[in-house]
């Protein structure tokens, strides 16, 4: 696959989310899953640096939400895997983490898994082609108004 792991989670936030649990919990049936941490949903701020003196600048508030998990196979192997989303649903985190983990540690059933990133990159890149779409529908030629100016000034 030449997705990068870091674009998995973004390709499965594409897809269903009771889709995402449900191959998760499938995979992860045979597999031991500990949470590093609890799944977390809450709040956090968006910041913007200031151009003019270089402080922080907070524009809001932003869903988040965190999962990290140890997947210990039958055969003692450990595999880590987590995700962080610009979402509100924290299981639906743990999902992705879970299938974070599967995939980088081709854990088996990596392929099922590999073909829902798939499926959601694919998602993902027909969403980015309709929004260039939209945005060259909506674009405006002020070269028309520069050529009205010049008139103006005569």
């Amino acid at each position: 696959m030449n997705i990068l792991r870091n674009d998995w989670p973004r390709a499965l936030c594409q897809l269903n989310a009771a889709e995402i649990k449900a191959v998760a919990a499938s995979l992860s049936s045979d597999i031991e899953v500990r949470d590093v941490v609890l799944p977390q949903a809450g709040l956090g701020l968006l910041s913007l640096t200031d151009g003019a003196f270089h402080e922080p600048f907070y524009l809001g508030e932003i869903p988040v939400a965190r999962a990290e998990v140890i997947l210990k196979t039958t055969d003692g192997r450990e595999v880590q895997g987590g995700s962080v989303l610009v979402d509100d649903r924290a299981q639906l985190a743990r999902s992705i983490a879970i299938l974070d983990a599967i995939l980088s540690g081709k854990l088996p059933g990596c392929d099922v898994a590999e073909k829902l990133v798939k499926k959601g990159e694919l998602m993902r890149m027909q969403k980015i082609s309709e929004r260039r779409q939209m945005l060259a529908a909506t674009r405006v030629d002020f070269s028309l108004l520069e050529q009205e100016d010049d008139e103006d000034a005569e």
